[in-house]
């Protein structure tokens, strides 16, 4: 066992803090024998020894004659740091949020996940925002009901049912944002060290809050045409996981769309092994035309849907929703009101509906997916000129997910860029096997200021 901190006494006491830190070891629970953990550590036993009675003095743990160790007095704070070995910053899955949310009005956001504010409806949520000025004082001072806006819940209904899905008002539960929506079903359904699987790339934030819920996160390798499908049973077969996580529509970050055959097949493998599958469809406005949904095939019978309104509407008026089993919606109904004491905000709610029946939200739409197509194809020009290139052009949306040249560090070239107020999304974020140092993901959207390129050519040449 290699020393950090100077002495192998230092270094077991930290490993034991670790496992405290990350709720791996309980308040009461027996630590390992002091052979058993010498072995796994490659340390003497009296190493542990030592260890084990300088935590006990500190109260840490406490002594059982002729039983062991136990974990003694509360926990300290969970902190998400500590939960795995740290990763590089510039490959942290908070990395990029922290970096896009915080950026200033100088900074370039290629690496973001939201369209341009001159992008959005503005001048629609402008209406919307004098139409609320009207409204009853309830609306502007009252808690939310414990489901939502039932206007707001029933127009998804009448869309859902377009799709082919059968649920009423009732199988809808609003949330105060899609990240929102995802937490409230893991609270359900996940314990401490339940499996999960997650594509391989994802969505960076999957991870991050998977790590919230100390859950055990599997990566299934990802496709052209959705997870790899006999990848996808081998992990369902050796880790029996909880739950499965996804968007099956232009996919984050690849852009890439789940084939029909591929659908079928998780559904079954689902059903099988009594797996529940979260679709995340907050990019579904962007498809020209409907891909095979998980939700819409399945029924909601294994399969949650959940979404939200921040990519075409505004991210500023959170809103999120989950569409389930009506029992299940009833627990989850529950569990919002202890965590959020109702639903979301009737200010946003009502901002939603309204911005969504304004006659111009469908054109706006249209517009939207008119102009990132023309946005994906200057864009990947532009890229290949560099020598990046795109592992697949997307349908729709405003992601490429592209390779480096001659094996080049994506997280070495985000650093860099960074001095030039870039901020690029390095694709080792995204990655659970750490599989995809030499991929950045770009939104295109966000790369019409010459000076991205500019940047990227300067970090990628190592100067900056």
């Amino acid at each position: 066992m290699s020393s950090r901190t100077g002495t192998r006494t230092a270094d077991v006491m930290d490993a034991i803090r670790r496992k405290m830190a990350s709720r791996a070891l309980l308040p009461g629970e027996r630590l390992p024998s002091i052979r058993r953990f010498a072995a796994t550590l490659g340390v003497s036993p009296s190493t542990v020894v030592e260890a084990y009675d300088r935590l006990a003095a500190e109260g840490v743990i406490r002594s059982r004659p002729g039983s062991g160790f136990y974990v003694s007095g509360a926990l300290p704070p969970l902190a998400l740091a500590e939960v795995e070995p740290r990763l590089d910053r510039a490959i942290d899955p908070f990395w990029v949020s922290r970096q896009s949310l915080d950026a200033g009005a100088e900074m370039l956001k290629p690496g973001c996940g939201w369209l341009p504010a001159d992008w959005m409806p503005n001048a629609a949520i402008r209406r919307a925002i004098r139409h609320l000025a009207r409204a009853g004082d309830a609306v502007l001072a009252d808690y939310g009901g414990t489901r939502g806006s039932l206007a707001l819940r029933r127009l998804l209904a009448r869309q859902f049912a377009d799709e082919g899905i059968a649920a009423g008002a009732d199988q809808i539960l609003l949330t105060s944002s899609g990240t929102q929506a995802i937490d409230l079903v893991c609270r359900f359904l996940l314990r401490p060290g339940d499996a999960v699987l997650v594509d391989d790339p994802c969505y960076f934030n999957f991870q991050a809050l998977l790590r919230a819920h100390q859950a055990r996160i599997v990566g299934v390798p990802y496709t052209r045409g959705g997870p790899d499908t006999a990848l996808f049973a081998e992990a369902l077969a050796r880790h029996r996981p909880r739950l499965y996580i996804t968007n099956s529509a232009l996919h984050n970050p690849t852009g890439a769309t789940m084939s029909p055959q591929a659908a079928h097949r998780l559904l079954r493998a689902a059903a099988a092994h009594d797996l529940t599958i979260i679709e995340d469809d907050i990019f579904a406005g962007f498809e020209p035309e409907p891909s095979p949904r998980l939700a819409v095939l399945d029924g909601l019978a294994q399969v949650i849907r959940i979404g939200s309104f921040s990519k075409t509407l505004s991210a500023s008026i959170r809103c999120g929703y989950i569409a389930a089993r009506p029992e299940w919606v009833e627990a989850l109904v529950d569990l919002q009101v202890a965590t959020n004491f109702g639903g979301p905000s009737p200010v946003a709610t009502e901002l939603v509906v309204t911005a969504l029946n304004d006659g111009s939200y469908r054109k706006h739409l249209d517009g939207l997916r008119r102009r990132l197509a023309r946005a994906r194809r200057e864009t990947a020009q532009k890229l290949e000129a560099l020598g990046l290139r795109p592992w697949l052009m997307p349908r729709g949306g405003f992601y490429l997910w592209c390779s480096l040249p001659d094996g080049r560090d994506a997280a070495e070239v985000a650093r860099t860029a960074l001095r030039g107020n870039v901020v690029l999304a390095p694709g080792n974020v995204f990655s659970v096997s750490q599989s995809a140092p030499e991929y950045l993901r770009f939104n295109v959207a966000q790369m019409g200021d010459p000076r991205v390129f500019e940047a990227l050519a300067t970090a990628m040449a190592g100067r900056g």
